[in-house]
């Protein structure tokens, strides 16, 4: 089985894009990160999941992008509440982290050189997002450029290096539909900007909104909902 670097953080997306690589044959090595975050629930979500799915190794890295501020995820700023689909769609939202996805990524490769693994997977998509610029295509493309000019594994010839982004023109309900056709239990997830200690989320950032249209549009139940009790449309 061929290593590969999954980002997993704990969410519906990465969740679906882990159980992929597995279902690829890929030998799954899950990065999560603490950078910082409002919240540590998506950290005990991230560790069930990897548990889950049997990965080989999940390992959680510690960095403080809070330090840089900038987000309502990472600084003292409200989640947006309650916007409507069409508010959603619009500009990048306060909930975008400065260069999340490009720290992320740089991490991922770096453990892709020290493992022989020329497979990272990362769970964005463009159907479905809330504006983040670093969810595009063509970020993930730039940054496979970047990547495969920046190792010495790549640079000796040893690596050539693939950004799996497998949801990347997938909507939400197709990304659950996928999921749950692979046996992901969303049960273990959480999507929520702001959730309480117990996990429980709040049902109204845009995030819990994007996820119940997607279970909606589906035709299924979020099990997260009905742990809950919250209810489902």
């Amino acid at each position: 089985m061929k290593p590969a670097v999954v980002l997993l953080s704990g969410g519906l997306d990465s969740a679906t894009a882990s159980a992929i690589a597995t279902s690829e044959g890929f030998a799954v090595h899950a990065l999560s990160f603490r950078y910082g975050q409002r919240h540590g629930v998506e950290l005990e979500s991230a560790a069930r999941v990897a548990d889950a799915l049997g990965v080989v190794e999940h390992a959680v890295v510690e960095i403080d992008l809070r330090r840089f501020g900038g987000s309502a995820l990472t600084a003292d700023i409200p989640v947006p509440k309650g916007r409507s689909a069409g508010a959603i769609g619009e500009g990048i939202p306060v909930t975008y982290v400065p260069a999340r996805n490009t720290v992320f990524l740089s991490f991922a490769l770096a453990w892709a050189e020290t493992l022989g693994s020329e497979d990272i997977f990362i769970g964005v998509n463009v159907q479905d997002y809330s504006g983040y610029p670093d969810c595009r295509p063509a970020f993930i493309e730039a940054f496979e450029q970047m990547a495969n000019l920046a190792t010495a594994a790549g640079v000796e010839g040893r690596q050539s290096l693939k950004i799996h982004a497998p949801l990347m023109q997938m909507t939400k309900a197709e990304i659950i539909a996928r999921g749950l056709s692979l046996g992901v239990d969303y049960g273990l997830t959480s999507s929520c900007y702001d959730p309480g200690t117990d996990g429980r989320p709040c049902g109204l950032c845009d995030s819990c909104l994007l996820r119940a249209k997607g279970f909606a549009d589906a035709g299924y139940p979020d099990p997260l909902s009905l742990r809950f009790g919250l209810p489902v449309p």
